[in-house]
């Protein structure tokens, strides 16, 4: 039985030796592979990596966009000012005397024409009467002339008398007839002296001042009452001359009451040419109509500079860098690229830029910046309004 046993064992062992190389080329293969296996996946495993690691590098930047504006520059500065009427009036006398009687108070509605003030010179009345006698004596004497010169040329044509006598009346008679023009000028003159003893209302107004009173005296040409129509008001305001420029007559320009708030449109009436010689503003006047204000009041006229065409952008899309201020203008790849802007004037949250490198309509960021660098890839997002760029 052992010896059967020792038997079948070394059949067993000779199978197994002749499988030895076989199992020996298969463990060499498996090791090759192993070796060959290693440094590949390695290699793929470094280059999803890299691949992973650039598209993270570029992934699209979250921003919002605008584009510059092209705008004229309307700003505008206030220059303050009284209304007062447009139609005023000093009212006097051209004779010197002193005041018999005053018809109008003040606050009084006048019509035109209408007597307000009555002036007492005792010169007046003795002169007029004085030159209607005079013309009247004229008149009488040039009729008598007239006769005596008929007669005699009655006498000349039965050569009765010499015809030196003849031209001499007719010399006289055309010295009286001059004499009486000129008596006749002298009334009139005297009766036009008479009626400016009389004040009368120019138009149609209020009277707002009383100078003088009855009794005081009143020398020619010293105002004695100031009244103002009611059918509109003005305001003049001073401005420097570089406002004036562009404006024109019949312009509207809006008026402002300080106070209230209020705003009204006003035209452009009269525009200053010189200034006084202490002063180196030049008048503006703005008439008013139908605003219920009255005379006296404050008022402030908007004045808007010379318009210019300039280029606007947020205020928040400027930022600084080492070349100075710039923004982040999109090409049409949707890729930032910063540009260099020379900031003229920041009005409220909108910056003017001076004439550079930027045109109307280039897209700009204005918000995004902090994430945001030269050549980054873009997405644009809608502004806080909802609406697309």
């Amino acid at each position: 039985m052992f010896q059967e046993v020792i038997i079948a064992r070394r059949l067993v062992n000779d199978d197994y030796r002749r499988y030895y190389p076989r199992i020996v080329l298969l463990l060499i293969m498996m090791a090759l592979l192993a070796a060959c296996g290693e440094p590949g996946h390695a290699a793929m495993e470094a280059e999803s990596q890299a691949l992973n690691s650039s598209d993270a590098a570029v992934a699209p930047v979250p921003v919002r966009v605008i584009p510059v504006n092209s705008e004229a520059d309307q700003q505008s500065l206030r220059f303050a000012g009284v209304a007062r009427p447009r139609q005023r009036a000093n009212l006097s006398f051209q004779v010197g005397g002193s005041i018999e009687v005053r018809f109008a108070e003040i606050g009084q509605q006048v019509e035109q024409g209408e007597i307000v003030a009555r002036l007492y010179n005792p010169q007046l009345q003795p002169a007029r009467e004085a030159a209607a006698a005079r013309l009247e004596q004229l008149r009488t004497d040039a009729e008598q002339a007239e006769r005596d010169l008929a007669r005699l040329e009655r006498l000349y044509e039965r050569d009765l008398l010499a015809s030196q006598d003849v031209e001499q009346q007719r010399s006289t008679l055309k010295g009286i007839r001059s004499a009486i023009d000129n008596a006749r000028a002298n009334l009139l003159q005297t009766e036009q002296l008479q009626d400016e003893s009389e004040l009368r209302a120019p138009f149609t107004g209020r009277i707002e001042q009383v100078l003088l009173e009855p009794g005081e005296f009143a020398q020619p040409g010293q105002p004695v009452l100031r009244m103002s129509a009611e059918d509109g008001l003005e305001v003049e305001v001073q401005v420097p001359p570089r406002f004036l420029a562009g404006l024109s007559l019949g312009e509207s320009l809006s008026v402002f009451n300080g106070l209230s708030g209020e705003t009204w449109q006003g035209v452009i009436t009269e525009i200053g040419e010189s200034a006084s010689a202490s002063n180196a503003l030049y008048p503006l006047v703005v008439s008013l109509q139908h605003t219920g204000l009255r005379s006296g009041e404050a008022l402030e006229v908007a004045v808007p500079r010379q318009r210019r065409s300039a280029l606007t952008v947020p205020l928040n899309a400027v930022m600084r860098s080492a070349q100075g201020l710039t923004v982040f203008r999109l090409n049409e790849n949707n890729r930032a690229q910063r540009v260099v802007v020379d900031v003229a004037r920041i009005t409220g949250d909108q910056v003017e830029l001076a004439p550079g490198n930027l045109s109307e309509g280039d897209r700009i960021v204005y918000a995004g910046l902090t994430r945001l660098a030269e050549g980054d890839l873009v997405t644009v997002l809608a502004p806080a309004g909802g609406n697309d760029q």
